[in-house]
Protein backbone atom coordinates (compact mmCIF):
# COMPACT_ATOMS: atom_id res chain seq x y z
CA UNK A 1 0.00 0.00 0.00
CA UNK A 2 2.61 2.47 0.92
CA UNK A 3 4.26 1.89 -2.65
CA UNK A 4 1.43 2.67 -4.33
CA UNK A 5 1.01 5.90 -2.32
CA UNK A 6 4.62 7.42 -2.77
CA UNK A 7 4.40 5.99 -6.19
CA UNK A 8 2.94 8.97 -8.16
CA UNK A 9 5.23 11.62 -6.59
CA UNK A 10 7.69 13.17 -9.36
CA UNK A 11 8.68 16.11 -9.99
CA UNK A 12 6.78 18.90 -11.03
CA UNK A 13 7.87 22.61 -9.97
CA UNK A 14 4.05 24.32 -8.55
CA UNK A 15 3.51 27.90 -8.81
CA UNK A 16 4.24 29.05 -5.20
CA UNK A 17 6.19 31.88 -3.67
CA UNK A 18 9.14 30.22 -2.92
CA UNK A 19 12.86 30.57 -3.50
CA UNK A 20 13.34 29.14 -6.91
CA UNK A 21 9.46 28.40 -7.90
CA UNK A 22 8.95 32.50 -7.47
CA UNK A 23 11.86 33.38 -10.14
CA UNK A 24 9.72 32.93 -13.49
CA UNK A 25 12.42 32.60 -15.80
CA UNK A 26 13.62 29.70 -13.68
CA UNK A 27 9.67 27.75 -14.41
CA UNK A 28 10.25 28.62 -17.54
CA UNK A 29 13.42 26.31 -17.23
CA UNK A 30 12.63 23.77 -15.03
CA UNK A 31 9.50 23.05 -17.46
CA UNK A 32 11.90 23.25 -19.96
CA UNK A 33 14.49 20.54 -18.65
CA UNK A 34 11.06 18.83 -17.96
CA UNK A 35 9.76 18.51 -21.32
CA UNK A 36 13.52 17.36 -22.86
CA UNK A 37 13.46 14.39 -20.05
CA UNK A 38 9.83 13.30 -21.00
CA UNK A 39 10.53 13.87 -25.06
CA UNK A 40 13.67 11.89 -24.41
CA UNK A 41 16.32 14.78 -26.29
CA UNK A 42 18.89 13.92 -23.53
CA UNK A 43 21.40 16.48 -24.80
CA UNK A 44 18.89 19.26 -24.93
CA UNK A 45 17.74 18.54 -21.41
CA UNK A 46 21.30 18.62 -19.91
CA UNK A 47 21.87 21.99 -21.86
CA UNK A 48 19.19 23.30 -20.03
CA UNK A 49 20.37 21.61 -16.71
CA UNK A 50 23.53 23.58 -16.92
CA UNK A 51 21.77 26.85 -17.50
CA UNK A 52 19.89 26.54 -14.30
CA UNK A 53 23.13 25.11 -12.53
CA UNK A 54 24.65 27.96 -12.86
CA UNK A 55 21.98 30.44 -11.36
CA UNK A 56 21.37 28.06 -8.72
CA UNK A 57 24.57 25.65 -7.90
CA UNK A 58 23.96 24.34 -4.36
CA UNK A 59 19.54 23.89 -4.60
CA UNK A 60 17.91 20.61 -3.75
CA UNK A 61 16.06 21.24 -7.47
CA UNK A 62 18.95 20.27 -9.02
CA UNK A 63 19.76 17.10 -7.49
CA UNK A 64 16.26 16.54 -8.01
CA UNK A 65 15.92 17.05 -12.02
CA UNK A 66 19.62 15.34 -12.03
CA UNK A 67 18.01 12.50 -10.65
CA UNK A 68 14.94 12.40 -13.03
CA UNK A 69 16.83 12.78 -15.77
CA UNK A 70 18.96 9.74 -14.82
CA UNK A 71 15.92 7.46 -14.46
CA UNK A 72 14.50 8.71 -17.87
CA UNK A 73 17.98 8.17 -19.87
CA UNK A 74 18.46 4.69 -18.35
CA UNK A 75 15.07 3.31 -17.98
CA UNK A 76 14.23 0.67 -16.64
CA UNK A 77 16.62 1.81 -14.46
CA UNK A 78 17.55 -2.15 -12.36
CA UNK A 79 19.42 -2.69 -8.83
CA UNK A 80 22.34 -3.70 -11.21
CA UNK A 81 22.41 -0.56 -13.38
CA UNK A 82 25.33 1.10 -13.47
CA UNK A 83 23.26 4.28 -12.97
CA UNK A 84 21.75 2.96 -9.81
CA UNK A 85 24.49 4.57 -7.41
CA UNK A 86 24.52 8.16 -9.01
CA UNK A 87 20.75 8.06 -8.97
CA UNK A 88 20.56 7.20 -5.03
CA UNK A 89 23.30 9.68 -4.33
CA UNK A 90 21.28 12.32 -6.27
CA UNK A 91 18.00 11.94 -4.50
CA UNK A 92 19.66 10.97 -1.14
CA UNK A 93 21.84 13.95 -1.68
CA UNK A 94 18.21 16.21 -2.22
CA UNK A 95 16.62 14.73 0.77
CA UNK A 96 19.53 15.72 3.20
CA UNK A 97 19.44 19.25 1.68
CA UNK A 98 16.00 19.58 2.54
CA UNK A 99 16.72 18.30 6.30
CA UNK A 100 19.28 21.33 6.59
CA UNK A 101 17.16 23.68 4.93
CA UNK A 102 16.14 27.03 5.10
CA UNK A 103 12.35 26.36 6.63
CA UNK A 104 11.33 30.24 4.92
CA UNK A 105 11.16 28.02 2.35
CA UNK A 106 8.47 25.37 3.76
CA UNK A 107 6.11 25.05 0.43
CA UNK A 108 8.81 24.34 -1.71
CA UNK A 109 11.41 22.19 0.48
CA UNK A 110 8.41 20.01 1.43
CA UNK A 111 7.78 19.43 -2.48
CA UNK A 112 10.98 18.98 -3.54
CA UNK A 113 11.85 16.65 -0.59
CA UNK A 114 8.57 14.76 -1.17
CA UNK A 115 9.14 14.62 -4.97
CA UNK A 116 12.87 13.04 -4.23
CA UNK A 117 11.66 10.51 -1.76
CA UNK A 118 9.08 9.59 -4.34
CA UNK A 119 11.59 9.31 -7.15
CA UNK A 120 13.64 7.04 -4.72
CA UNK A 121 10.69 4.70 -3.42
CA UNK A 122 9.49 4.24 -6.71
CA UNK A 123 12.75 2.64 -7.53
CA UNK A 124 12.79 0.52 -5.00
CA UNK A 125 9.71 -0.71 -5.14
CA UNK A 126 9.78 -1.68 -8.98
CA UNK A 127 12.62 -3.59 -8.67
CA UNK A 128 11.17 -5.58 -5.18
CA UNK A 129 13.80 -4.02 -2.90
CA UNK A 130 11.96 -4.19 0.11
CA UNK A 131 14.50 -3.56 2.69
CA UNK A 132 15.37 0.03 1.38
CA UNK A 133 11.33 0.43 0.90
CA UNK A 134 10.22 0.15 4.53
CA UNK A 135 12.58 2.34 6.20
CA UNK A 136 12.29 5.45 3.73
CA UNK A 137 8.35 4.56 3.47
CA UNK A 138 8.47 5.12 7.15
CA UNK A 139 9.07 8.32 7.58
CA UNK A 140 7.98 9.34 4.36
CA UNK A 141 3.91 9.52 5.30
CA UNK A 142 4.23 11.97 7.43
CA UNK A 143 5.09 14.43 4.75
CA UNK A 144 2.92 13.29 2.70
CA UNK A 145 0.18 13.67 4.89
CA UNK A 146 1.73 17.75 5.09
CA UNK A 147 1.00 18.03 1.01
CA UNK A 148 -2.53 17.56 1.93
CA UNK A 149 -2.55 20.90 3.42
CA UNK A 150 -2.17 22.49 -0.48
CA UNK A 151 -5.31 20.58 -2.00
CA UNK A 152 -7.29 22.65 -4.28
CA UNK A 153 -4.88 25.18 -4.41
CA UNK A 154 -3.90 24.35 -7.64
CA UNK A 155 -5.16 21.51 -10.17
CA UNK A 156 -1.76 19.47 -9.49
CA UNK A 157 -2.19 19.09 -5.88
CA UNK A 158 -5.64 16.76 -7.17
CA UNK A 159 -2.82 14.38 -8.53
CA UNK A 160 -1.71 13.75 -4.93
CA UNK A 161 -5.08 13.75 -3.09
CA UNK A 162 -6.58 11.75 -6.18
CA UNK A 163 -4.37 8.62 -6.18
CA UNK A 164 -4.45 8.60 -2.22
CA UNK A 165 -8.28 8.17 -2.77
CA UNK A 166 -8.36 5.95 -4.97
CA UNK A 167 -5.45 3.53 -3.96
CA UNK A 168 -6.26 3.66 -0.30
CA UNK A 169 -9.83 1.88 -0.88
CA UNK A 170 -9.67 0.27 -4.46
CA UNK A 171 -5.89 -1.56 -4.10
CA UNK A 172 -6.99 -3.94 -0.62
CA UNK A 173 -9.91 -4.68 -2.86
CA UNK A 174 -7.88 -6.16 -5.18
CA UNK A 175 -4.98 -7.40 -2.98
CA UNK A 176 -6.72 -8.39 0.32
CA UNK A 177 -3.47 -9.33 2.05
CA UNK A 178 -3.38 -5.66 2.37
CA UNK A 179 -6.59 -4.85 3.96
CA UNK A 180 -5.31 -5.05 7.54
CA UNK A 181 -2.13 -2.57 6.25
CA UNK A 182 -4.88 -0.02 5.26
CA UNK A 183 -6.46 0.36 8.38
CA UNK A 184 -3.86 2.22 9.08
CA UNK A 185 -4.20 4.73 7.35
CA UNK A 186 -7.22 7.26 6.86
CA UNK A 187 -10.18 6.07 4.63
CA UNK A 188 -10.05 7.04 1.15
CA UNK A 189 -13.10 7.59 -1.54
CA UNK A 190 -12.67 6.19 -4.38
CA UNK A 191 -15.29 7.86 -6.53
CA UNK A 192 -13.82 11.05 -5.48
CA UNK A 193 -10.16 10.45 -6.28
CA UNK A 194 -11.25 9.59 -9.92
CA UNK A 195 -12.64 12.80 -10.24
CA UNK A 196 -10.05 14.72 -8.94
CA UNK A 197 -7.49 12.36 -11.37
CA UNK A 198 -9.74 13.52 -14.20
CA UNK A 199 -9.63 17.29 -13.06
CA UNK A 200 -5.36 17.15 -12.68
CA UNK A 201 -5.79 15.77 -16.23
CA UNK A 202 -7.67 18.18 -17.75
CA UNK A 203 -6.53 21.40 -15.71
CA UNK A 204 -2.80 20.33 -14.39
CA UNK A 205 0.20 22.66 -15.95
CA UNK A 206 2.21 20.60 -15.49
CA UNK A 207 1.34 16.99 -14.10
CA UNK A 208 -0.77 16.53 -17.04
CA UNK A 209 1.38 13.90 -18.50
CA UNK A 210 1.86 11.88 -15.11
CA UNK A 211 -1.72 12.40 -13.84
CA UNK A 212 -2.81 10.52 -17.63
CA UNK A 213 -0.22 8.04 -16.89
CA UNK A 214 -1.28 6.81 -14.06
CA UNK A 215 -4.92 7.17 -14.89
CA UNK A 216 -4.76 4.76 -17.67
CA UNK A 217 -3.09 2.26 -14.94
CA UNK A 218 -6.56 2.80 -12.94
CA UNK A 219 -8.67 2.44 -16.16
CA UNK A 220 -6.93 -0.28 -17.12
CA UNK A 221 -5.86 -2.76 -14.30
CA UNK A 222 -8.62 -1.90 -11.69
CA UNK A 223 -11.57 -0.61 -14.02
CA UNK A 224 -11.26 -2.93 -16.59
CA UNK A 225 -12.23 0.24 -18.96
CA UNK A 226 -10.34 0.07 -22.23
CA UNK A 227 -12.12 2.70 -23.90
CA UNK A 228 -11.20 5.45 -21.30
CA UNK A 229 -7.58 3.99 -21.79
CA UNK A 230 -7.43 4.45 -25.67
CA UNK A 231 -8.07 8.22 -24.79
CA UNK A 232 -5.00 8.86 -22.71
CA UNK A 233 -3.01 6.97 -24.40
CA UNK A 234 -4.11 8.38 -27.82
CA UNK A 235 -3.70 11.92 -25.45
CA UNK A 236 -0.11 10.81 -24.35
CA UNK A 237 1.12 9.69 -27.82
CA UNK A 238 -0.04 13.27 -29.15
CA UNK A 239 2.18 15.36 -26.58
CA UNK A 240 5.21 13.30 -26.39
CA UNK A 241 5.36 11.24 -29.66
CA UNK A 242 8.95 10.93 -28.91
CA UNK A 243 8.21 9.55 -25.54
CA UNK A 244 8.85 5.28 -26.41
CA UNK A 245 7.63 4.17 -23.34
CA UNK A 246 4.08 5.85 -24.24
CA UNK A 247 4.22 4.79 -27.70
CA UNK A 248 4.80 0.85 -26.23
CA UNK A 249 1.70 2.11 -24.05
CA UNK A 250 -0.50 3.10 -27.40
CA UNK A 251 0.35 -0.11 -28.81
CA UNK A 252 -0.39 -2.32 -25.93
CA UNK A 253 -3.90 -0.82 -25.69
CA UNK A 254 -4.30 -0.81 -29.54
CA UNK A 255 -3.69 -4.90 -29.52
CA UNK A 256 -6.47 -4.90 -26.01
CA UNK A 257 -9.04 -3.17 -28.40
CA UNK A 258 -8.17 -5.55 -30.99
CA UNK A 259 -7.12 -2.67 -33.45
CA UNK A 260 -4.33 -5.03 -35.06
CA UNK A 261 -3.95 -3.17 -38.02
CA UNK A 262 -3.14 0.27 -36.27
CA UNK A 263 -0.91 -1.85 -33.62
CA UNK A 264 0.69 -3.09 -36.61
CA UNK A 265 1.66 -0.18 -38.32
CA UNK A 266 3.20 1.63 -35.16
CA UNK A 267 5.35 -1.67 -34.78
CA UNK A 268 6.69 -1.34 -38.20
CA UNK A 269 7.77 2.29 -38.02
CA UNK A 270 10.51 1.30 -35.64
CA UNK A 271 10.40 4.12 -33.61
CA UNK A 272 11.10 1.78 -30.91
CA UNK A 273 13.95 0.25 -31.62
CA UNK A 274 16.73 1.96 -30.21
CA UNK A 275 15.76 1.42 -26.39
CA UNK A 276 16.32 -2.61 -26.04
CA UNK A 277 13.64 -3.19 -22.86
CA UNK A 278 10.91 -1.28 -25.45
CA UNK A 279 12.08 -3.49 -27.98
CA UNK A 280 11.96 -6.44 -26.34
CA UNK A 281 8.13 -5.57 -25.47
CA UNK A 282 7.83 -4.95 -29.24
CA UNK A 283 8.90 -8.91 -29.58
CA UNK A 284 5.64 -9.73 -27.38
CA UNK A 285 3.62 -7.94 -29.17
CA UNK A 286 4.27 -9.20 -32.70
CA UNK A 287 3.88 -12.30 -31.07
CA UNK A 288 0.31 -11.13 -30.32
CA UNK A 289 -0.30 -9.97 -33.61
CA UNK A 290 0.50 -13.51 -35.23
CA UNK A 291 -1.60 -15.10 -32.90
CA UNK A 292 -4.63 -13.04 -32.64
CA UNK A 293 -3.91 -11.33 -36.23
CA UNK A 294 -2.58 -13.95 -38.64
CA UNK A 295 -3.61 -17.03 -36.95
CA UNK A 296 0.24 -18.20 -37.32
CA UNK A 297 0.64 -20.29 -33.57
CA UNK A 298 3.82 -21.43 -34.62
CA UNK A 299 5.29 -18.21 -35.01
CA UNK A 300 3.48 -16.86 -31.95
CA UNK A 301 4.97 -19.57 -29.89
CA UNK A 302 8.32 -18.95 -31.06
CA UNK A 303 8.49 -15.20 -30.53
CA UNK A 304 6.64 -15.61 -27.29
CA UNK A 305 9.57 -18.11 -26.07
CA UNK A 306 11.91 -14.98 -27.40
CA UNK A 307 10.00 -12.42 -25.63
CA UNK A 308 10.12 -14.22 -22.44
CA UNK A 309 14.14 -15.14 -22.85
CA UNK A 310 14.51 -11.47 -23.43
CA UNK A 311 12.45 -9.80 -20.85
CA UNK A 312 14.50 -12.18 -18.25
CA UNK A 313 17.65 -9.71 -17.91
CA UNK A 314 15.17 -6.86 -16.67
CA UNK A 315 14.01 -8.57 -13.55
CA UNK A 316 10.98 -6.89 -12.14
CA UNK A 317 10.37 -4.97 -14.82
CA UNK A 318 10.37 -8.08 -17.38
CA UNK A 319 7.85 -9.89 -15.56
CA UNK A 320 4.51 -7.69 -16.97
CA UNK A 321 5.63 -9.05 -20.22
CA UNK A 322 6.73 -12.57 -19.14
CA UNK A 323 3.76 -13.22 -18.05
CA UNK A 324 1.34 -11.52 -21.27
CA UNK A 325 4.23 -13.99 -23.30
CA UNK A 326 2.55 -16.98 -20.77
CA UNK A 327 -0.77 -16.37 -21.29
CA UNK A 328 -0.16 -16.88 -24.94
CA UNK A 329 1.64 -19.84 -24.96
CA UNK A 330 -1.68 -20.94 -22.96
CA UNK A 331 -3.49 -20.19 -25.57
CA UNK A 332 -1.53 -21.44 -28.75
CA UNK A 333 -0.99 -24.88 -27.19
CA UNK A 334 -3.90 -26.04 -28.31
CA UNK A 335 -4.23 -29.85 -28.02
CA UNK A 336 -2.18 -30.16 -24.66
CA UNK A 337 -4.49 -28.83 -21.39
CA UNK A 338 -1.67 -29.94 -19.46
CA UNK A 339 1.21 -27.73 -20.88
CA UNK A 340 -1.48 -24.82 -21.21
CA UNK A 341 -2.74 -25.28 -17.34
CA UNK A 342 1.15 -24.81 -16.31
CA UNK A 343 1.73 -21.76 -18.65
CA UNK A 344 -1.32 -19.97 -17.06
CA UNK A 345 -0.41 -20.65 -13.60
CA UNK A 346 3.28 -19.39 -14.54
CA UNK A 347 1.44 -15.96 -15.97
CA UNK A 348 -0.91 -15.61 -13.31
CA UNK A 349 2.21 -15.83 -10.50
CA UNK A 350 3.82 -13.01 -12.45
CA UNK A 351 0.95 -10.37 -12.56
CA UNK A 352 -0.80 -8.64 -9.86
CA UNK A 353 -3.85 -8.09 -12.79
CA UNK A 354 -4.53 -11.07 -14.05
CA UNK A 355 -7.48 -9.65 -16.18
CA UNK A 356 -5.17 -7.86 -18.44
CA UNK A 357 -3.53 -11.03 -20.54
CA UNK A 358 -5.10 -10.63 -24.37
CA UNK A 359 -7.70 -13.27 -23.90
Amino acid sequence: MIRFLILFLLLYPSIMTAQVLSDTMSVKLIRKEIKFIYEMDFIEARKTHSILDKKYPDHAVMCLLKGMLIYKENYPLTYLSPERADYEKELKKCINKYNSSNQEYGAENLLINLCARGLLLMFYADNNMRADVIPLAANTYWYIRQAFIYSGTYPDFYFFTGLYNYYREAYPEVHPVYQTLAFLFPKGDRRKGLQELEAASNNSIFLRAETCYFLLSIWESFENNYSRVSQLTDTLHMVFPKNVQYQALYIKNLLLLKRYNEAEKEILSNKLIKNPYLRSQVTVFQAILEEKKYYNYFQAEKLYNKGIEEMKKYGEFGNEYIAYAYYGLSRVCHNNQQVQKKYRKIADNLTDYRNVNFD
